[in-house]
């Protein structure tokens, strides 16, 4: 079976790659795992030197980085090219702070000294999805690398070329050979491998299905594993909310990666006080964006990353017209080559819409008007997504009460949900569970060693 770059703006093949061969992927899990022996013993400044010539190639080779992912997913070339230099900066924070989040920390027991040291676990394998190509794989590798473990890397099927370009980068800056390995295989085939006792532990960003399936598997077989599942965000607007910046962020917040994003804003509550001047600005803004060529610098929402993703947003659409909704802007692909579709805003629904449920995934909204605020927060926490969240509001002592209600993994007040590489990054319920980024992501794939000294004299 072959591994294709198709564009999405045209619909055309452009290029296949053959799945490596079961020989092929076994060497390379023995590789890691040899690797792995003198990479634990590497010191915090060795690995970092690293990850930093990592980083500054990113940056060098950032326009042609962006392209490709452009070539095979779709993303506007400027945000194509924010992402590569988000990436740079997640490994560049991790090669500066690692050492400091993994210090040995000191406890203090009754009898004796103790402390707790952070030991890398082994051979890791991450499978992460095409939407962020780039910044996915950089959330994962980053940290772990730093703590000592190695990585295989089984990237989406649809971005074969930034999945190699990601190892070649490794390879120039001279990483040892084993450290991180791409694998060209399939999905099924990389549920498969959870079981190898080789690998340690395991990550994947990617649909509900696909969780559950890599979760069963690893916890058959006793093995650590987070999960970034998907995300039907709430963005609320408060009657006290600046409407104008609120429609401002509305807009980033769904179309930002042509609405492929987990974190993406996708349901929009406003309180009746403010909801007609909501939506009337909202949907103007969204009818004026210029739909067309992701390589072209004027162009603000691209194509979905392929015909299939499209098909399957359009059915969400459809079905949720059948059962009721209202369609007040959109709801159609757009005429011509490539797997566009148009900015679309859906209204009236109900739990038994499809579109109440199903996590949106491209330029749809999804608008509510509710009551009052105690509305808003019942209405958002009416999902099985639990990922990030957003309210807007002047009163932010306000914003930060309605936070604590709200059931996700993140709430951003005044803006979208959003990420950089600081800030913990992960959801609740249907979304997944474990973190990554910041001091907290560090920790997911560490074995906490407690080591004690007692004096001769002690006694239990």
């Amino acid at each position: 079976m072959s591994i294709q770059t198709t564009n999405p703006a045209t619909n055309k093949v452009v290029k296949s790659f053959d799945e490596m061969t079961d020989k092929q992927v076994d060497h390379a899990i023995a590789q890691s795992a040899n690797t792995f022996q003198d990479w634990k013993k590497t010191s915090y400044t060795e690995r970092g030197t690293l990850l930093n010539k990592v980083a500054t190639l990113m940056r060098e080779k950032k326009t042609a980085l962006a392209s490709l992912i452009t070539l095979e997913m779709g993303k506007i070339l400027s945000q194509a090219e924010s992402e590569v230099e988000l990436s740079a900066n997640i490994l560049d924070y991790y090669a500066k702070n690692a050492e400091t989040f993994l210090a040995d920390k000191k406890l203090e027991p009754e009898l004796g000294e103790a402390f707790i040291r952070s030991s890398p676990i082994g051979v890791l394998l991450g499978v992460e999805p095409w939407n962020f190509p780039f910044y996915q794989v950089a959330r994962f590798i980053a940290p772990n690398i730093m703590v000592g473990n190695t990585i295989l890397l089984k990237h989406a099927s649809i971005v074969p070329q930034c999945a190699i370009a990601i190892q070649d980068l490794f390879k120039e800056a001279q990483a040892p050979i084993g450290l991180y390995t791409n694998l060209l295989i399939s999905g099924k085939r990389a549920s498969g491998l959870v079981s190898d006792k080789r690998i340690k532990g395991v990550s994947l960003t990617g649909s509900e299905m696909a969780g559950a399936s890599f979760a069963s598997e690893a916890g058959k077989n006793l093995k650590k594993s987070v999960l970034e599942l998907g995300g039907s965000d709430a963005f609320i607007i408060l009657e006290d909310a600046d409407i104008d910046k609120a429609v401002e962020w509305a807009v980033v917040g769904r179309i930002n990666n042509n609405g492929e994003s987990c974190i993406a804003s996708k349901r929009f509550i406003a309180v009746e006080a403010i909801a007609d001047e909501f939506i009337e600005k909202f949907r103007a803004k969204l009818a004026k964006l210029k739909v067309g060529d992701p390589m072209d610098r004027s162009t603000e929402l691209g194509p979905l990353s392929s015909e299939e993703a499209l098909l399957h947003l359009l059915d969400q659409v459809e079905r949720s017209i059948a059962a009721g909704a209202t369609v007040l802007l959109g709801g159609k692909r757009v005429d011509g080559p490539g797997a566009y579709m148009e900015p679309t805003i859906l209204t009236d629904l109900s739990p038994e819409i499809p579109a109440y449920y199903e996590e949106l995934f491209g330029p749809v909204a999804s608008f509510y008007r509710v009551k009052d605020e105690a509305a808003a927060i019942v209405l958002a926490n009416d999902s099985e997504f639990g990922l990030g969240g957003s309210i807007f509001t002047q009163d932010i002592e306000r914003g930060k009460r309605i936070a604590d209600q709200i059931d996700s993994g993140m709430v951003f007040i005044n803006h979208p949900t959003w990420t950089q590489a600081d800030l913990p990054f992960g959801g609740t319920k249907g979304s997944g569970y474990g973190r990554e980024l910041s001091e907290i992501g560090i920790h997911e794939f560490v074995n906490k060693k407690l080591i004690r000294i007692s004096g001769l004299s002690d006694r239990f």
